[in-house]
């Protein structure tokens, strides 16, 4: 399966697949044996945060697949209240223990906390983290383009991802639009907007219904086909083959511009505006 699924080039020439795991609340014993499973199916790109308190689950399902961990593209972010340098440096540091892997693929800043306004600092532990080989790439989660912008002009360094929330109730059509402008690849947290109401969606379930495909399938093929990497999450192996299963049909360009009328000017899931919001 894993063999059928698109890669993406990011901007310093890390390579992604199109579609990634989602671990959010995955912890214990359940969780390793969900996210191995997730592995087991085909996912190689598996998204875990500092946060999340599952590092540790994430890196056992590592050693408990017998998929190569050189196949595998590992992503965790550095929490807000790490955002000074040496917090940051000691952070990242502590997030591969805790998985207990030799390096990260992707580390991103989770959330900018722009009243913290340590959002560079932290960019430049992230900076130095590569060059000592703790992480191949890094990139943000959150981050509005002006945020982006500072980043670039006081380290000379962009990030080679943002994920952001994305999904069919709020799809980010601007913000997109200047990640595209400016190389830097789209990611999309919570893509089946976690809100049972958009599974019930009629104009949805009318597209999937002409493809012979899921709700699900069709909404996630929708963010591939925005050239966004949506990371579903599942416990479910049925539900985790049926995620992965979205390259063999296409929406047409009506169905998408169906889709995009979908999007609410007040869509995201718990109000949180990178603006303003602060995660500690």
């Amino acid at each position: 399966m894993s063999k059928a699924i698109p890669e993406v080039t990011l901007n310093d020439g890390v390579t992604l697949p199109a579609i990634g795991f989602g671990t959010y609340s995955l912890n214990g014993n359940e969780g390793v044996n969900a996210i191995k499973s997730a592995i087991d199916v085909g996912y190689r790109l598996i998204d875990t945060a500092y946060n999340y308190e599952n590092e540790g689950a994430v890196g056992e399902a590592v050693r408990r697949s017998p998929v190569p961990r050189q196949e595998l593209i590992i992503t965790s972010k550095l929490p807000g209240r790490y955002h000074t340098y040496d917090k940051a440096v000691n952070t990242i540091q502590e997030s591969l223990y805790r998985a207990n892997l030799d390096y990260y693929d992707l580390y991103l800043i989770h959330w900018p906390n722009p009243k913290q306004d340590l959002y560079v600092e932290a960019w430049q532990a992230l900076i130095d983290a590569k060059k000592w080989g703790l992480i191949r790439s890094i990139g943000v989660c959150n981050f509005l383009p002006e945020h982006i912008e500072r980043l670039e002009k006081e380290t000379g360094v962009k990030p080679s991802i943002n994920q952001i929330e994305l999904h069919p109730f709020f799809n980010q059509e601007q913000q997109r639009q200047w990640h595209e402008e400016n190389n830097v690849k789209t990611e999309s947290w919570s893509p089946l907007a976690r809100a049972n109401d958009v599974f019930q969606n009629e104009t949805i379930k009318k597209i999937a219904d002409n493809h012979n495909k899921t709700v699900s399938q069709v909404i996630l093929r929708w963010h591939y086909q925005l050239g966004s990497i949506p990371i579903p999450k599942s416990s479910s192996i049925q539900r985790q083959r049926e995620n992965l299963s979205i390259f063999d049909f296409s929406l047409s360009e009506s169905e998408m511009s169906n889709i995009a009328e979908l999007t609410r000017p007040n869509g995201r899931i718990n109000n949180q505006d990178p603006a303003v919001y602060e995660e500690f």
